[in-house]
């Protein structure tokens, strides 16, 4: 219980007093300055803090003053008002960049040379490389172990495959032939895709290539990286590539 309440942003103290208080009930600070061996002083900023997360609330009774923490169903409403609070921070962080995003735009020189190789390195970069994909104005052909791809960033891609649908984005896939890529593989025409599957026993990998526009993105599941290459003559190679294999496996 200790670890999953600090996992939710509870301190050491709160949780002691917080546990104390389930189990004795409403109690004078005194009292529970006794039970947790905490300060009357500290047992009276615990509680200020846990009334502040809806946790808790006091009663006052002549010059008695009572604390008692709620039922343990308002750790998820506690919970609900941290997420959605953390929602209105990231659209306020937002809205802020967004009104910077001409001044940084004009200080960008168009006649720099840009990187034409980026690297990316554990899973938020092999994420970050990943959405790349979603600026491409083309159909996307990939190479693919969806089992690999799960493993890899877990929960990243059901959220992927309905960003990509709504972009209107369209993938052509070569998929060895395992479970998951036939579980995939069933959900086609609703993720705006197509899989055409390999031997897995002859031809099974484990990175991932997706070629699209100019660009030529592998990722690395295992290795937790990914490259990003920017060259129109090497995308077209690859471009060709795949598509001589893809004519193979109709």
């Amino acid at each position: 219980m200790e670890k999953i309440l600090r996992q939710i942003g509870l301190s050491p103290k709160e949780i002691r007093v917080y546990l104390s208080c389930l189990k004795w009930g409403s109690q004078p600070a005194s009292v529970i300055a006794k039970h947790t061996e905490l300060s009357r002083p500290t047992v009276y900023d615990v509680f200020k803090s846990l009334i502040k997360k809806g946790l808790a609330s006091k009663t006052e009774r002549g010059a008695t003053t009572s604390f008692q923490v709620l039922a343990p169903e308002n750790l998820i409403r506690y919970l609900e008002r941290e997420q959605q609070e953390h929602l209105r921070q990231l659209e306020r962080e937002k809205e802020l960049v967004e009104q910077i995003l001409p001044e940084l735009k004009s200080l960008e020189q168009p006649h720099v040379r840009r990187p034409r190789v980026k690297f990316f390195e554990g899973a938020a970069g092999v994420r970050a490389a990943y959405e790349d994909t979603l600026t491409s104005t083309e159909d996307i052909r990939a190479y693919a172990n969806v089992q690999e791809m799960h493993r890899g960033l877990p929960n990243f891609f059901p959220d992927y495959y309905r960003r990509r649908t709504a972009a209107g984005i369209f993938i052509h896939t070569i998929c060895p032939d395992n479970d998951v890529s036939l579980e995939r593989k069933s959900h086609d025409h609703e993720e705006n895709r197509e899989i055409r599957l390999i031997d897995r026993d002859k031809f099974s990998f484990n990175p991932e290539v997706n070629v699209y526009d100019h660009k030529v993105m592998i990722a690395s599941w295992r290795e937790k990286m990914a490259l990003l290459i920017e060259s129109e003559e090497i995308a077209d190679f690859h471009k060709k590539m795949f598509d001589l294999l893809w004519e193979k496996l109709k």
